[in-house]
């Protein structure tokens, strides 16, 4: 089978995109030591952080090289609604990001945890509270999409909680840790070509741009 060459400042990746086309049915709420916290209006400057530190480790970066004022037009909309998942001393330990900017649909923009509650099972409450904010009354369709860049497991949980893959696609662009946008060091397993040689060595370690 032929391979398609990529060039050694970009990155590849599998996209799959997953929709829900009926409500779930009422489940108990699993327990976890968290809330959200709803954002309205929220700086691009507190937006950018918080979506640094869920994301960074899966090379998100869109909303880091996004002009300002496209950024503040996106998540001071009254139809994206923003959460941060606080634990009990407040600090902000994840985020949920939902967008109904499309008449009768709610996607799951952004969905994370910090690294360092991945496995815990945390997750599962999180979908939990997507899925209950998302699926209101004009609502007949909740998506996501998630890609190879993503935790190994992320695939395997939407399709868990009741997503249903529908369309793939190969997405490259260029690697945003040459770019100076993310650390070299972030995503170990994406591996690194170009730049610095000895950062390249560091490449590959054993949710969304």
């Amino acid at each position: 089978m032929p391979l398609t060459p990529v060039p050694s400042d970009q990155v590849a990746t599998i996209v799959t995109s997953l929709e829900m086309l009926d409500r779930p049915k009422p489940r108990p709420m699993p327990p976890a030591p968290f809330r959200l916290n709803r954002w309205k209006q929220p700086a691009a400057e507190k937006y950018r952080a918080l979506f640094r530190r869920v994301g960074e480790p899966w090379m998100w970066f869109s909303r880091l090289v996004m002009a300002e004022d496209e950024l503040l037009a996106i998540i001071q909309d009254e139809a994206v609604e923003i959460y941060a998942v606080e634990d009990r001393r407040g600090i902000e330990i994840g985020m949920l990001e939902l967008d109904f900017r499309v008449t009768g649909e709610a996607e799951i923009a952004f969905f994370g945890l910090v690294p360092e509650l991945a496995g815990k099972g945390h997750g599962g409450w999180l979908m939990a509270q997507a899925l209950a904010l998302g699926w209101r009354k004009d609502v007949r369709r909740m998506w996501v999409h998630t890609c190879t860049l993503d935790h190994p497991g992320a695939l395997a949980f939407y399709r868990k909680h009741g997503f249903r893959p529908y369309a793939r696609a190969v997405e490259t662009f260029a690697d945003p840790r040459l770019a100076g946008v993310l650390p070299m060091e972030s995503a170990p397993h994406v591996p690194l070509f170009g730049g610095d040689p000895a950062a390249g060595d560091q490449a590959p370690a054993a949710s969304r741009r």
